[in-house]
């Protein structure tokens, strides 16, 4: 079984427990339910029991559960993954252009609240359905949609993108060459899953920096565990990166804040959304400073 950098630090006083932790961007792969090799790729097993293991030493409050390309439009496994995890996590799935008004409510009821478009590896719509599956899944269920694709190829899609309701690009966008497109998105109030930062090639800092500057609520950080395909698997001092680079401030808010509004982790039956706060997930949480930790 693949070994994970994110379990040896796990203990009451540990910098990875001093700040609450929405996990923006994880897959579940449980091989009892179907995959679809990509490419030829089909990636190892990181079971729901696995990942609690795995985010064990953090003050994990919920996250997101992201259907990757080897899953396609399959819906049991994430169901499944959605019950199994509770309160506090939802879902990102993967939707043929077709699918009925029915299916979308259903899968809200179930905590599903985005639908993902994969330009990067396939196994989602085309491209050329964005525009109407966004607009259609936000006017409907109040979804967003997300977008896992190099930023040398927002360019063209920069009007399409700036005009949806609501909308994410996955790890930080991957490319320098693109990245000021990203942060002309962020400025315009599109989020950046701070994500993957093996994935990427410049420097992540300076990245988290340039995008916080511009608009704070934007970032939301996640494991990508488990790192399917990445050149460098998700390690802890990614976790600890974003409390170094931006502060106790910053961190709450690209730990948690940013992506628990996102996601609308604390919405009521009636649809309304209040104010969030690390304890209405999670009460025993207590509060601690990273900062006066032992180093």
């Amino acid at each position: 079984m693949r070994k994970f950098t994110t379990g040896q630090s796990g203990h009451p006083h540990s910098p990875l427990s001093a700040l609450p932790l929405f996990d923006s961007h994880f897959h579940i792969i449980d091989r009892r339910f179907p995959l679809t090799p990509n490419n030829g790729y089909l990636p190892e097993e990181l079971t729901c029991e696995t990942y609690l293991a795995e985010t064990a030493p953090y003050a994990l409050q919920g996250g997101a559960i992201v259907s990757g390309s080897f899953q396609a439009f399959d819906q049991s496994y994430l169901l499944n993954a959605l019950a199994k995890l509770g309160h506090g996590f939802v879902g990102v799935t993967q939707l043929p252009a077709s699918t009925g008004d029915e299916e979308i409510l259903r899968l809200d009821r179930a905590g599903v609240r985005a639908v993902r478009f994969n330009l990067k590896r396939g196994g989602s719509e085309e491209v050329a359905h964005l525009d109407r599956v966004a607009r259609r899944v936000h006017e409907l269920a109040r979804w967003h949609v997300e977008l896992y694709v190099d930023s040398q190829e927002l360019d063209h899609l920069y009007g399409t993108v700036i005009s949806l309701p609501s909308v994410s690009i996955d790890h930080l966008g991957l490319s320098a060459t693109g990245f000021g497109t990203v942060l002309k998105l962020a400025e315009r109030g599109v989020r950046v899953k701070a994500t993957g930062f093996g994935r990427v090639d410049f420097d992540v800092a300076t990245a988290l920096r340039q995008l916080y500057r511009i608009n704070p609520a934007c970032l939301m950080f996640g494991t990508d565990l488990p790192s399917t395909r990445a050149p460098r698997p998700y390690r802890e001092e990614d976790f600890l990166l974003v409390a170094e680079t931006l502060g106790e401030t910053g961190a709450r808010a690209v730990l948690f804040h940013n992506a628990a509004e996102f996601y609308r982790i604390s919405q009521g039956h009636g649809g309304e959304v209040r104010a969030i706060h690390p304890t209405d997930i999670f009460p025993q949480w207590a509060p601690a400073s990273f900062w006066s930790l032992p180093k």
